[in-house]
């Protein structure tokens, strides 16, 4: 059964012509005429999506938004003949979804229904996720890639000693992933402590990290302790590994391995307690064979390596991470915006993002900055999304004949053959034509196609 709704209208031709067009969808449908009728609709069920109207026989349907609203996680959709700016904006300030002015079409009101349970959807599947890891930040993901990665980031964090080594591209991820593995870690009271290595000069560095002691050089005028002293007890986290310098790493590798330094200047061995996670956007493979980083420091952090993914092979997790950063920028910025339109969403899950996850956030940031609304539509993107070029391996491959193409004609084909090839598994067929879920669900929908 589908998604079960609830229809408020007194007109009853209109109350009968969309709960028979949405019955027709696959929507479960309940339908009242009243407010009245329509509380003891609730009483026995929970919709997952109202459409409410607002002058009614027995009062306004405002006074059910509010009631929805206060009583749990059911949007709501406002539909009316007496569409007034201030109306609209109230309705929207009590916590309507969207908004619908008579007479509108079913398949505007399919799309604005459809949009509106794509978003209460991805708002519940990021709160599952975050209170599953009992997490505040955006380790977002579903997809195999980072299901893969998170899985063994949460195997390796209770191993409290055990260095572990994070891979990837810059924006992948890496110190928000940091993070978790401390949080959930038998190290999760004490300091998390970021050094960025590509921050200072060697000397500096080794001065920052170990300590020095007073009179060690000339501005060293006190005894200072270093970061690996700072993080005792918890974990230290040296982000851009790949940059230090060659002696550097040698007084590391020696930390590592006896958790033993000495501060610059000084004579006596320090031993701390604290476990060490390196991150690199660097092939440190080739590093080594370039001679510039120690192979037996190499071989010592790559005891636990944890690759994350690139953006552009986990499009899944885009809608997740978007609507996750909504969240947070509307906290940050006072604002009221609940997702995206189809046609931006789209855009979002089609862009190659170069930039990976830091790219998707500062896009989003700046998105939610400029809506107005409740919806962030394609107008508000940067022209690098919404003039994404074609992937390689796209439209580039084929050979336009002299008699042309029909490209939705193509385009089925190619959806019926992923199908087939799938066997009916939506996800699958989503993975061979590189389409999110919700890119597939669309295009099944588009072309009457059943799994």
């Amino acid at each position: 059964m589908g998604p079960r709704i609830l229809v408020l209208d007194d007109d009853d031709l209109i109350r009968d012509v969309v709960s028979a067009r949405l019955v027709r969808q696959g929507y479960a449908v309940s339908s009242a005429g009243t407010i009245a009728e329509a509380r003891r609709v609730l009483a026995g069920s929970h919709p997952d999506a109202a459409l409410l109207d607002i002058r009614l026989p027995d009062g306004d349907g405002s006074q059910l938004l509010q009631e929805l609203a206060q009583e749990g996680d059911v949007p709501c959709i406002m539909m009316t003949a007496h569409a007034t700016v201030t109306s609209a904006v109230e309705a929207l300030k009590l916590g309507a979804q969207d908004y619908l002015e008579k007479p509108f079409s079913l398949e505007r009101l399919e799309a604005t229904l459809a949009a509106t349970l794509e978003r209460t959807r991805l708002r519940r599947e990021v709160r599952a996720l975050r209170k599953q890891r009992g997490l505040s930040g955006e380790v977002i993901g579903t997809s195999p890639a980072m299901r893969q990665a998170l899985e063994l980031a949460e195997r390796v964090a209770p191993a409290g000693s055990a260095t572990v080594l994070l891979l990837g591209e810059t924006g992948t991820g890496k110190g928000v992933m940091a993070r978790l593995i401390h949080r959930l870690s038998p190290r999760a009271e004490g300091p998390f402590v970021n050094v960025t290595c590509s921050a200072l000069a060697e000397t500096l560095m080794e001065s920052e990290l170990f300590g020095h002691e007073r009179g060690a050089f000339t501005d060293a005028r006190a005894l200072k302790r270093g970061l690996v002293e700072v993080a005792a007890g918890g974990t230290l986290f040296l982000d851009e590994i790949g940059e230090l310098s060659l002696g550097v790493q040698s007084k590391l590798l020696r930390f590592i391995e006896d958790r033993t330094f000495r501060r610059v200047g000084g004579t006596d061995d320090l031993q701390v307690d604290v476990r060490i996670v390196a991150a690199t956007n660097r092939r440190l493979e080739e590093e080594v064979a370039g001679g510039r980083f120690r192979a037996d420091l190499f071989y010592r952090l790559r005891v636990l390596p944890i690759e994350l993914p690139p953006l552009r092979h986990r499009a899944s997790d885009i809608p997740l991470l978007a609507t996750a950063f909504i969240e947070r920028f509307n906290a940050e910025f006072g604002k009221r915006v609940e997702g995206f339109s189809p046609e931006a969403l789209e855009m979002l899950e089609q862009h190659t993002w170069p930039g990976n996850v830091r790219e998707l956030l500062n896009v989003i940031e700046r998105a939610v900055l400029l809506t107005e609304g409740r919806t962030i539509s394609e107008g508000v993107l940067p022209p690098e999304i919404t003039h994404s070029p074609t992937p390689p391996g796209g439209a580039g491959s084929l050979v336009l004949g002299p008699e042309g193409i029909d490209l939705d004609d193509l385009e089925r084909s190619l959806l019926l053959e992923a199908l087939s090839r799938a066997e009916g598994n939506r996800t699958e067929a989503g993975r061979l034509l590189g389409l999110s879920r919700h890119q597939i669900r669309n295009r099944l929908r588009k072309y009457g196609v059943e799994t």
